[in-house]
């Protein structure tokens, strides 16, 4: 059975007024800031149900972000957070959330500033 790299364990996720900053077992941080969040994906890996297997990726607008394991501690915080951006696709939220799919869900994008 394979062990995790240790770097890719967290340490600690925080979710607060200004964003999401994950602590890694390594000392390395990844954060993102509500300002700059650009998409929220739910990543499934079929590795249920001993290993993680839902990640909450949230990517910034300039190629930073945090993937948070949906078992985190933290994450029913950020989900309600994300569950209130405006546009969030609860439906297919749920559908991420309940299937052992090998896919990622795209349940939010930032609104594209419009080319006039």
């Amino acid at each position: 059975m394979s062990q995790d790299p240790p770097h890719a364990k967290s340490r600690s996720v925080s979710v607060d007024d200004i964003g999401v900053r994950r602590q890694l077992a390594d000392g390395s941080e990844e954060s993102v800031t509500w300002a700059e969040l650009s998409a929220v994906v739910i990543r499934v890996i079929p590795e249920g149900p001993w290993k993680e297997d839902v990640f909450l990726m949230l990517a910034g607008a300039n190629g930073n972000g945090t993937a948070v394991p949906s078992g985190d501690p933290a994450a029913d915080a950020l989900i309600e957070r994300l569950q209130s951006l405006p546009g969030f696709d609860n439906d297919k939220f749920v559908e991420a959330m309940t299937t052992d799919a090998d896919e990622a869900y795209v349940v939010w994008k930032a609104e594209s500033p419009s080319a006039n």
